[in-house]
């Protein structure tokens, strides 16, 4: 069965979290794990309002053995930097609390930080300030620019690469792993686009991730959208141990944060934004927790 979780919106922002149960009925009342050590074991705040009890053998699983990330960005051309701001800001934190390059597959649509238009080059800000350059001198980008396409993508979820794909381009993930995907681009109800050109519609995402289960290639699966009629994306999901998580709901849009006027257009989206103003303060071996989190988007 599939249960909904919706929270109340703050800020601006909307989100809605699903945790697909296959033949799991027992609630736990308190979960509290290291958000570093097992960086998707997902836990909860004991008494906060905005609580939500997850199963208590999906936070409490020992085979779990390692951790990988899949973080997307779907769009291409200057007025979507924003999109790609998004994406490397996600890659950033994740890269700085422990999960290795080897272990992180970045989808990158354009190139931003080369972009004629870009008053500072080899440079991406998240943020006016201009504080943290997220481009940065160690991004390991795997698929850029026409490489991201929707059947790389599947391919890439699937383990269906083509003979010849480089090592560094799979995801080599087992039965142990926890596995975060995030995308960012421009979505409608029930589809996200690549490149403006295509779109992979919820059910072919939702199969995908099927695959992924019968294949044993994730043990736990956190999914995280920010685009408009983001919790369409996984409406479709029927695959067990998944925890989604989205920037709006079905017939709203994704609001952008901020213009840095020396760019001249919006340079990252609000609820990436709000994630990463949590993500900036957590350190290695930190005891937050996935309940505070959730609670930092409400």
């Amino acid at each position: 069965m599939h249960k909904f979780y919706k929270f109340s919106p703050g800020i601006g922002i909307y989100l809605t979290v699903l945790v697909c149960l296959i033949s799991r009925t027992s609630l736990a009342n308190e979960i509290e794990v290291s958000f570093l050590s097992n960086l998707f074991s997902f836990a909860l705040i004991k008494n906060h309002p905005c609580a939500v009890q997850l199963p208590k053998n999906f936070v409490a699983s020992s085979s779990h053995t390692n951790n990988w990330a899949v973080l997307v960005d779907t769009s291409r051309f200057w007025f979507n930097y924003r999109h790609i701001a998004n994406v490397l800001s996600v890659y950033r934190s994740v890269k700085r609390l422990g999960i290795p390059d080897s272990q992180i597959l970045l989808m990158v649509a354009d190139d931003m930080a080369c972009n004629p238009r870009n008053p500072r080059p080899a440079t991406v800000f998240n943020n006016a300030n201009q504080h943290i350059n997220v481009y940065g001198a160690d991004v390991e980008v795997d698929y850029r620019g026409y490489e991201v396409t929707v059947e790389n993508f599947v391919r890439l979820l699937t383990g269906r690469n083509e003979n010849g794909t480089a090592r560094s381009k799979r995801l080599l993930s087992d039965a142990g792993s926890n596995v975060l995907i995030y995308l960012t681009g421009h979505g409608g109800d029930g589809f996200l686009k690549f490149q403006d050109s295509e779109e992979i519609t919820n059910q072919e995402l939702a199969d995908a991730i099927e695959q992924m289960w019968q294949k044993q290639r994730y043990n736990e699966l956190f999914f995280m959208i920010d685009t408009c009629q983001a919790a369409s994306m996984y409406e479709k999901f029927y695959s067990p141990n998944i925890l989604a998580v989205a920037s709006s709901l079905v017939g709203e849009d994704s609001l952008s944060h901020h213009v840095d006027p020396a760019i001249g257009v919006y340079i990252i989206d609000r609820y990436t934004y709000y994630a990463l103003e949590f993500l900036e303060k957590v350190e290695v071996n930190s005891k937050k927790t996935m309940g505070e989190f959730v609670s930092k988007l409400l």
